[in-house]
C-alpha cells in the first residue's frame, strides 16, 4: 500500500521536480500551474511520467518550448483543445484556461486529478477536496457532468481503479457509468484502445475487466461477450465460456512474469484470452445421444469476430495478426498434452508458433485455470507438464534455429505463380523438416520440382 506524503512534503516534492524548477527560472505574462496526475504521483510517493500545465496566456507556451527546448504540437484527439511538448526526458501536455484555476479543476475528470500547484506563489490549490480523496483511496468525479463532458472518463475511472493499488470507485460514479454507457460509442477508438490496453496489462487486470462488467462498459464495447455470457446462462454453464474466460484473467499478471512476456506480449495476450472463445457463442451444438457438447471450429469462426473488433479499435496490423494466430492455436497445447503425443508434435508446434510460445503458453494456462476454477487435477498437471516440454523445445530453438532450406523465390524460379500455392509448398517443406524427413536443401528441392510439376499440369 502506497504511503502518502504530508502537504509540505507534497509541496516540497513539487518543488523538487526538475520541471518545476526550469520553468521557476522564467517570468510568465500570466499564471502557470502544474495540475492532473503529476501531483496525485507525486503524494503517493511515486514519480510521475508526464506533466500537465495549465496557462492563462497564449503566449506563454513559447515560455514552455524555451524551457524544454522541444516544440509544442496540437492533440488532435483530445475534447478540449491540448498542446503537447516532448523531449527525451520528458512529456508535457498544455491546456489553456477559461475562466479561473477553480473553474477549470472543477471541469477536470477526477477529484485526484484536480489539484493544482501555482507556479508563481509555489502553493496548492485543493477546492474539491482531492488530496483528502486520495488519502481515502477513492475515485470520485467532481459533477456527473464530468463523464458526459467526455465519455472516454468512464474507461478512465476503470483504469485508475486497475493501476491504482487499493483505490476503489465511489458509488455514484459507478452508478454514473451504468447509465451513461452507451455514451462510449462517441470516443475515438484510439482513445478507446489506449485506456484498454492499460487495464489488460494492469496487475489488477481481473479486477479492471470485472469492473467493466459491472458498469456495463465491457458488453458496449464488445458485444460478443455478451452472446458469451448469454449462452452460459442459458445453457446453465459455469465456467464453460465466458465465466472462464473473465475467471482467466485472474492469473494472466503470474503466468505473465512466468514466461517473460514483456508489456506488449502481456496486451496481446490478454485479447487474446478476452476474444478466443467468442465463437462459441455461435458453434454450439450438442450431442444427445452421447451427452457431451461440442463448439467445433470455433476457433475460426473466435479470430474472425475478433478481426473486426481489433479493426474497429484501429489496431495495428502486426498486434491483429498475433492475437489472431494465438486464437488459432489456443487448443494445441491441450491437444498435444496426451500421453500418445510425441516429441515431434511438440517441436512442430514451436517451429509453428516460434516467439510468440511464451504467449501461448500464457494463454493456455490462464484458459486452463480458467476452466479449473484455479484448482489442479490430473488433466491439469498433465497439460503443465507438456508446457514444460513446450517451454524446453523453444529453448532448444532459439539456441539453434531450424534453417530455412527454400525460399518463395526458389519456387518462382522452378515456375510455380504467385499465388497460396507457393505458401502451401513452403510449409509441407517445414513439416517435413520439422518431423526429420528433409535434413539438407536439395532433399526440399526434389520435393518442390515434383510439387511444382504436379501443380502446373494440373
Amino acid at each position: 500500500m502506497a504511503v502518502l506524503l504530508e502537504l509540505d512534503g507534497l509541496l516540497g516534492a513539487i518543488r523538487k521536480q526538475k520541471i518545476v524548477q526550469e520553468i521557476s527560472r522564467y517570468t510568465f505574462a500570466g499564471k502557470a500551474f502544474l495540475v492532473g496526475g503529476a501531483i496525485r504521483e507525486l503524494l503517493l510517493k511515486k514519480t510521475p511520467k508526464d506533466y500537465d500545465f495549465a496557462l492563462t496566456r497564449q503566449e506563454d507556451l513559447q515560455i514552455l518550448e524555451k524551457a524544454f527546448g522541444g516544440s509544442a504540437f496540437l492533440l488532435g484527439k483530445k475534447p478540449i483543445q491540448t498542446y503537447r511538448i516532448v523531449t527525451p526526458d520528458v512529456s508535457v501536455d498544455v491546456t489553456f484556461l477559461k475562466g479561473t484555476i477553480e473553474d477549470d479543476l472543477g471541469r477536470r475528470d477526477f477529484t485526484m486529478n484536480a489539484i493544482a500547484y501555482d507556479v508563481d506563489r509555489q502553493e496548492i490549490i485543493d477546492c474539491l477536496g482531492g488530496i483528502d480523496d486520495i488519502r481515502k483511496r477513492i475515485i470520485r468525479y467532481p459533477k456527473r457532468t464530468a463523464l458526459v463532458d467526455d465519455p472516454l472518463r468512464m474507461l478512465k475511472a476503470t483504469r485508475h481503479f486497475a493501476t491504482l493499488e487499493g483505490f476503489s470507485m465511489d458509488m455514484e460514479l459507478v452508478r454514473a457509468i451504468q447509465e451513461f454507457k452507451t455514451m462510449i460509442h462517441e470516443v475515438a477508438p484510439e482513445r478507446i484502445k489506449y485506456e484498454t490496453d492499460q487495464i489488460i496489462v494492469s496487475d489488477r487486470a481481473f479486477e479492471g475487466i470485472k469492473m467493466m462488467e459491472r458498469t456495463g462498459l465491457l458488453f458496449e464495447l464488445f458485444p460478443d461477450l455478451f452472446s458469451l455470457r448469454k449462452l452460459d446462462q442459458e445453457k446453465g454453464f459455469v465456467l464453460e465460456t465466458y465465466g472462464h474466460t473473465m475467471e482467466g484473467f485472474r492469473y494472466i499478471t503470474r503466468w505473465g512474469r512466468f514466461y517473460g512476456l514483456d508489456d506488449r506480449g502481456m496486451r496481446n495476450t490478454g485479447y487474446a484470452l478476452l476474444f478466443h472463445d467468442l465463437g462459441k457463442a455461435h458453434t454450439y451444438s450438442r450431442d444427445d445421444i452421447k451427452n457431451v457438447i461440442h463448439f467445433f471450429y470455433h476457433e475460426k469462426v473466435s479470430s474472425d469476430l475478433a478481426t473486426k473488433i481489433m479493426d474497429g479499435l484501429r489496431f495495428s496490423s502486426l498486434d491483429v495478426r498475433t492475437v489472431v494466430k494465438l486464437i488459432e492455436n489456443h487448443m494445441r497445447v491441450f491437444l498435444i498434452s496426451g500421453n500418445e503425443s510425441t516429441e515431434k508434435a511438440t517441436r512442430r508446434l514451436v517451429y509453428k508458433m516460434r516467439d510468440l510460445t511464451p504467449s501461448l503458453l500464457v494463454l493456455t494456462m490462464c484458459d486452463m485455470y480458467g476452466s479449473s476454477g484455479g484448482s489442479d487435477n490430473e488433466s491439469t498437471v498433465q497439460v503443465r507438464k507438456r508446457c514444460d516440454e513446450v517451454l524446453d523445445a523453444y529453448e532448444e530453438w532459439r539456441r539453434e534455429p531450424l534453417p530455412r532450406l527454400i525460399t518463395g523465390h526458389d519456387l518462382l524460379t522452378l515456375g510455380l505463380a504467385q499465388g497460396p500455392s507457393i505458401g502451401k509448398v513452403l510449409e509441407d517443406i517445414r513439416e517435413k523438416q520439422i518431423s526429420g524427413e528433409f535434413t539438407g536443401r536439395e532433399e526440399a528441392l526434389t520435393y518442390a520440382k515434383n510439387q511444382v510439376a504436379t501443380l502446373l499440369s494440373s
